[in-house]
């Protein structure tokens, strides 16, 4: 069986806890963060890609797996659950809500934006919340 952890026509908002009112790009360092790393892929090119395409290529470059090993990988990681992106830390610690549209690609819209707050009262989409960082 293969798992997604694509959404369709659904807005992902920060998660409670979220610690900022205004997003945050996350910090460069020595080895680039998932959150970097997820918010490069997307802000570069907005609903280019899936849910899945980022968190299994941000998968292949935390794990260095080569271009000719990327199709079994893939296969292989998506053999399994893997956790979506309420879990990613653009959501849950830097502010950022994550839109999934009708194709399930992704693109990432800040907290404070115009945008974010038209996703918030649209009837047309369903709305989850991004998972809390810390259990109550």
């Amino acid at each position: 069986m293969i798992h997604t952890t694509n959404y369709t026509n659904t807005f992902i908002e920060t998660a409670d806890d979220c610690p900022v009112s205004n997003a945050e790009i996350p910090p460069e360092k020595k080895v680039k963060t998932l959150a970097k790393l997820q918010y490069e892929q997307i802000v570069k090119e907005p609903y280019r890609y899936s849910s899945d395409d980022i968190v299994f290529e941000c998968y292949a470059v935390k794990n260095d797996i080569s271009d000719s090993e990327k199709p079994q990988a893939r296969i292989d990681f998506f053999s399994k659950g893997q956790p979506c992106l309420r879990s990613s830390p653009l959501a849950k610690r830097y502010g950022f809500g994550i839109h999934h549209n009708e194709d399930s690609k992704v693109a990432i819209f800040p907290i404070e934006s115009d945008e974010y707050e038209k996703f918030l009262h649209d009837n047309t989409i369903k709305k989850v919340k991004a998972m809390r960082s810390k259990k109550i």
